[in-house]
């Protein structure tokens, strides 16, 4: 009997300014605990993992963690065009992080198109809440103003973590369900899923993949 490894593969890309943790967001989301030393991203990063959007239904996130330094800028937005996802982090604790949000979306949106995808706005670091130079307020106005979702997370305590990937997940399924999102032969935003003998298949749903895994 074969059952399918995942229905659908969905490419997510994070992205804002060097530094805002986005490394430490996505290994604590596969790996399921912060990590306490998380060198600069040159260029990018990959990782993976298998959620469930609903019952029955697997989707494999290829999570691609972007360098936010100038220098690497090149290299980045050449991921940009075969993501469906995007989510734009900033750090609570440094307003020039969330200065740089307008520029991040913008550029997201440019290599992104002529494809759709779904952003989300993320403020990082919720830990650090007695450092805070961005109000809760600001971020949701931001996202509001942009018709985005948004969320505090920590990759310290675990905040939010699990939820942010989850929503903007099921956003995605739920536009696909809708026909507003298309799976194309050119694009890897999005594709359809694999399968293999039910038998070998071990890995659990939500079970999260090592970092680096194809």
């Amino acid at each position: 009997m074969v059952e399918p490894i995942f229905d659908y593969q969905f490419r997510l890309i994070l992205i804002g300014d060097s530094t805002v943790g986005k490394s430490s967001l996505l290994k604590y989301f596969t790996d399921g605990k912060f990590s306490e030393m998380c060198d600069p991203t040159v260029g990018v990063d990959f990782y993976a993992r298998l959620v469930g959007v609903k019952p029955g239904v697997r989707v494999k996130l290829q999570l691609w963690d972007t360098a936010g330094q100038e220098r690497f800028r090149s290299i980045t937005r050449s991921y940009y065009r075969n993501s469906v996802g995007a989510l734009l982090i900033y750090d609570i604790t440094k307003r020039r992080s969330f200065e740089h949000l307008e520029d991040w979306l913008e550029e997201a949106k440019i290599h992104i198109e002529p494809h759709k995808a779904v952003y989300m706005v993320v403020g990082h670091k919720a830990d650090r809440d007695q450092e805070r130079a961005v109000s809760t307020k600001e971020g949701k106005n931001f996202a509001e103003f942009h018709g985005l979702r948004f969320i505090e997370t920590s990759a310290v305590s675990g905040q939010n973590v699990e939820e942010a990937f989850q929503l903007i997940t099921k956003d995605i399924y739920q536009m696909l369900e809708k026909g507003l999102l298309k799976i194309e032969d050119d694009w890897d935003g999005i594709k359809t899923g694999y399968a293999q003998p039910k038998e070998t298949f071990t890995l659990e749903e939500g079970e999260p993949h090592e970092a680096g895994c194809c």
